[in-house]
């Protein structure tokens, strides 16, 4: 009996997984609203109804998806950046595993992006998308004291700035006007770090 009990454990653990893998896949692909429950149980290889057995409704599956990707990404990017001991040290490797993270998980770079601030995330959701975003915005605030990033634009602006480079040079190469090289997306960085960085006038 315990076998059994266990094995059914197993069983349900990989639906599960299955079923938030395809909603990943299927999401990325047309987005939140223009996939259907049905379409993720057949992609996940399971009926609608076990669908419904795990997550109650597909809100409850979008967000518990988008929690799980989202610290999947803050473990990604952040884990020991502070080991850098520059300010431009650690942007270079910021931004370097933020490309590393969209070229080795393209649907989860493409989810997260799709879902930014849309109205069907949870409180827990949002909030969560602005705890993983701490770390670099409380860099920013700190170097901006420290005099090595710009005082003429708040923190919050130039963090805007830098995400939306990011986001539309790798949507150009989604849309197929340009293809990126290692070089490309390293200058992109560094142009992207010269716009923050204090002039000599700023730092006196």
């Amino acid at each position: 009996m315990e076998r059994q009990s266990v094995t059914r454990s197993v069983a349900a653990t990989g639906k599960r997984a299955a079923i938030l893998r395809a909603a990943l896949v299927t999401f990325a692909e047309r987005g939140v609203n223009g996939v259907a429950v049905p379409e993720i149980a057949t992609q996940a290889q399971v009926g609608t109804g076990t669908i419904y057995r795990y997550f109650p409704n597909k809100e409850a599956l979008v967000n518990e998806l988008y929690q799980e990707q989202k610290r999947f990404l803050q473990d990604e990017i952040f884990t020991g950046l502070d080991e850098f001991p520059s300010g431009g040290e650690r942007f270079t490797e910021f931004w370097r595993r933020l490309a590393a993270f969209a070229r080795a998980h393209p649907e989860a770079y493409r989810f997260l992006e799709l879902q930014d601030h849309r109205p069907y995330l949870d409180r827990p959701s949002r909030e969560l998308e602005v705890d993983v975003l701490a770390p670099a915005l409380d860099q920013m605030r700190r170097l901006r004291a420290a005099g090595v990033v710009r005082s003429d634009v708040r923190p919050e602006v130039l963090m805007a700035l830098i995400w939306g480079a990011f986001v539309n040079l790798f949507k150009a190469e989604r849309s197929g006007h340009l293809v990126l090289t290692d070089a490309d997306i390293t200058a992109a960085g560094e142009a992207c770090w010269t716009m923050c960085v204090a002039s000599s006038s700023q730092r006196h």
